[in-house]
């Protein structure tokens, strides 16, 4: 069983410069998460009894997107002097501690809690003052060194610009990431010294005090290097973003769910899936979105905290907070706004806009239709062309369409409108008023047709040659069914 850290502390306060961007790195996203989101999410699997994330840039937008997450603390590093000093910062803002501390970043978005856990178990049972967590790499370009004695213990980090040329070769490299004993860490900040390149307090500094105590120091090498990487500009996001969605895709095949082309599904890490679920190319997943067992989702379609029911289908179409019950159906080319709910069994169909709407069990909109602010009954067609006309330029107001009633396609209905149970509104009508139930609503202007309208009006016209040729057959049948 893990030890239950102390702290944890998540560094946080870079600027990112190298993002080029307005927005704080650590608030970029990936995977349906910020940078730092991830970081705060592998964390929190350790349940440390405080959790500290030190801010600098962008301190008030970092700080509003941290409050949204319960049990987090944030603490301001107003100047940025160093990892080593981010780290008395945020051990000033925290009672005397006795235990673990566990330091982390802010940008490492593949790092999970259960490496985490290996780290702090490794840590405790060797009884380490330090465990760094580690990994050897191809590229070690940018990294602090690990160094070991003869005996492999590590004696000490030297940071990549500090570095003499026989030091770059080492390719196992810091990730940054420590296990502490609280009462070492402690004492060994205070020691820190600015005598380097970059005249900042170094963390790895501490690794080298606790040693000259005669302390131990180790090492926990994953065999993951992609979890120590960092993210400090657009390509590295990218890079991680893909590779975390690859790890996302994979872990959800492993569960059971069928993608045909993983390579263009994305799925963020806050969604989740059921067994014999099936993704087909072109499928985006986003925020809390979950999908039933059975459902098929899919091709080109994006779900953004959706529910899809068991069975279900969702077929080239866009959806944004909205309810597909079990073996429903949607698309293709529908657009479901946050409020759409379509009951068991019902059908949102091509070229649909649905919104603050419930299609009720078994009811149908097949096609080109727009019901927006309404209540559809269990049964209801729809016809093609139907608009729910819910705005005035005001207010909106809500439509009733009652059970197994039959809207005619080419109708309107003007909020706020009911339509009792087992009505009808025949096709093309404007409806301004209710029906009582078993009644036909027929809301249109009785045709008329202009004899000779086009001979007159549009003469010389192929229209016009077309009507004469027709009146001439007729003419014709005419005379011959007369001499029969």
């Amino acid at each position: 069983m893990t030890t239950r850290p102390a702290a944890v502390v998540v560094l946080a306060a870079g600027e990112g410069t190298r993002m080029k961007s307005s927005t704080p790195k650590v608030l970029h996203e990936l995977a349906g998460r910020s940078l730092v989101g991830h970081a705060v999410a592998a964390v929190q699997e350790l349940e440390p009894d405080h959790l500290t994330v030190v801010i600098g840039h962008g301190r008030d937008q970092v700080a509003a997107h941290l409050g949204q997450t319960p049990g987090v603390a944030t603490v301001v590093q107003e100047q940025q002097l160093g990892t080593g000093h981010a780290v008395q910062v945020a051990l000033g803002a925290l009672p005397d501690l006795d235990g673990v501390v566990v330091v982390t970043y802010g940008d490492v978005p593949l790092l999970t809690g259960a490496t985490l856990h290996e780290l702090v178990d490794a840590h405790t049972a060797d009884a380490n003052a330090v465990t760094v967590l580690t990994a050897d790499v191809a590229d070690p370009t940018g990294y602090g060194r690990i160094l070991r004695d003869d005996e492999g213990a590590v004696r000490g980090i030297v940071e990549h610009k500090d570095a003499s040329a026989e030091v770059r070769a080492i390719t196992e490299i810091n990730s940054g990431i420590y296990a502490f004993d609280a009462a070492v860490l402690r004492s060994a900040l205070g020691q820190l010294t600015t005598d380097n390149s970059q005249g900042e307090l170094y963390l790895t500094d501490v690794l080298g005090i606790a040693r000259s105590e005669g302390r131990r120091v180790g090492a926990f090498v994953t065999d993951d290097p992609w979890q120590t990487e960092g993210v400090n500009d657009r390509v590295q996001l990218a890079t991680m973003t893909r590779e975390l969605n690859r790890r996302v895709t994979e872990r959800w095949m492993r569960a059971g769910v069928t993608m045909v082309d993983p390579a263009t599904t994305w799925i963020d890490a806050t969604v989740t899936l059921e067994q014999d679920v099936v993704l087909r190319p072109g499928v985006q997943l986003h925020g809390s979105t979950h999908v039933g067992a059975g459902a098929e989702v899919g091709p080109d379609s994006t779900l953004r905290d959706v529910t899809v029911g068991a069975d279900a289908s969702v077929v080239r179409s866009h959806l944004v907070g909205a309810e597909v019950a079990a073996s429903a159906s949607v698309g293709p080319f529908s657009y479901l706004r946050p409020g759409a709910v379509i009951d068991e069994r019902a059908k949102a169909g091509a070229f649909v806009e649905i919104k603050a709407s419930s299609v009720g069990e078994g009811a149908k909109v097949p096609h080109l239709s727009y019901v927006g602010d309404a209540t559809i009954g269990a049964g209801v067609n729809i016809g093609a062309g139907t608009i729910v006309a819910n705005y005035d330029g005001v207010a909106k107001h809500h439509t009733t369409v009652g059970r197994h009633t039959f809207v005619g396609s080419d109708s309107v209905l003007v909020a706020p409108v009911e339509l009792a149970d087992g009505s009808y509104v025949a096709a093309g009508s404007t409806v301004t008023a209710g029906t009582e139930p078993g009644e036909l609503a027929v809301a249109r202007a009785r045709q008329r047709n202009v004899d000779g309208w086009v001979a007159r009006r549009r003469a010389g016209t192929a229209t016009a040659e077309a009507a004469h040729a027709a009146q001439q057959r007729a003419g014709d049948d005419h005379v011959e069914g007369e001499s029969v």
